[in-house]
């Protein structure tokens, strides 16, 4: 990956939080957050809690790269989270302050990075070899997929 590329993702990755925020802001009534107007689908908030997990998450994931030699990054069950994390009777309000918060601090890490320190290697569980670039091509687009996502509940709660 080129320096520009990679500068290219680290933009897109701090621009996710407010992507997400964004498309909530679409969200009229609070009863819509947990509604499931896409058959199998996660609500908004399920969606939310998920990001707010996942991001701090990787921002672990991202730090254990850089400052372990060779760390073992352990998967994790998402569907089991969403239920026994019980993201439909929580909350969003906290879980955003914590996917904003583990983007803002991430954010300010990844722009500092060497260029050795982007290619430090370790082993993801569940997908094989792990580096800052491979978990930056990841991250960037995550939570515009989810905006995009949340953006999809928000059409179909209109119709």
């Amino acid at each position: 990956m080129t320096p520009d590329e990679r500068a290219t993702l680290i933009q897109r990755y701090a621009a996710g939080f407010d992507e997400v925020a964004g498309q909530l802001l679409r969200i009229m009534e609070p009863a819509d957050l947990t509604a499931h107007p896409i058959p199998g689908k996660w609500s908004a908030a399920e969606i939310i809690h998920h990001l707010a997990d996942s991001e701090m998450t990787a921002a672990i994931r991202v730090r254990r790269l850089i400052a372990e030699d060779h760390p073992v990054i352990h998967g994790y069950d998402q569907e089991r989270f969403a239920q026994r994390l019980r993201y439909m009777e929580r909350p969003i309000e906290p879980s955003l302050d914590a996917f904003r918060a583990a983007r803002e601090s991430t954010h300010p890490l990844l722009l500092r990075l060497r260029e050795d320190e982007w290619t430090r290697a370790g082993w993801h569980s569940d997908s094989g070899l792990y580096t800052p670039e491979i978990w930056l091509r990841i991250y960037a687009s995550h939570a515009h997929d989810h905006a995009a996502q949340i953006g999809r509940l928000s059409d179909a709660l209109a119709r």
